[in-house]
């Protein structure tokens, strides 16, 4: 198996944005929630889509550093602040995504908080990667 494999169950539409569920063989990674300052914790953007930007590009960072890519994770939890303020900007979210993780959508799940440890965050997101085992 070179990639992972989304899965859809038969009759179902293809999820628009993320995938029903992903398998694969190989080595998970498991990334700690991921805001939107800078590796050296600055805030550079009080801005959703800034820090979006800047959680994805975080995480892009370490799943690198494990020797994964965009298309080896396997599913994501993002923690909102605000769920109109995400649906209002969905369109510039996913012009956001589509940059930095192309046209690969893992399972995810989005939920509202109240409130996130950072008190500036405006999003918090974790992900779980597997690198398939090599062929």
């Amino acid at each position: 198996m070179s990639e992972l494999d989304i899965i859809t169950p038969a009759g179902w539409p293809r999820a628009p944005g993320y995938s029903h569920a992903v398998a694969g063989r190989g080595r998970l990674v498991f990334v700690a929630g991921q805001i939107g300052w800078t590796p050296d914790q600055r805030w550079e953007t009080d801005d959703l889509v800034g820090q979006l930007r800047q959680a994805l590009a975080n995480t892009l960072a370490i799943l690198a550093a494990a020797g994964a890519r965009p298309q080896h994770i396997a599913r994501m939890t993002w923690y909102v602040l605000d769920r109109q303020e995400y649906l209002a900007r969905r369109p510039e979210i996913g012009r956001c995504w589509r940059k930095l993780m192309g046209r690969h959508f893992p399972a995810m799940a989005l939920v509202e908080v109240s409130a996130l440890v950072e008190a500036r965050a405006k999003l918090e997101i974790e992900t779980t990667a597997l690198i398939p085992d090599e062929a």
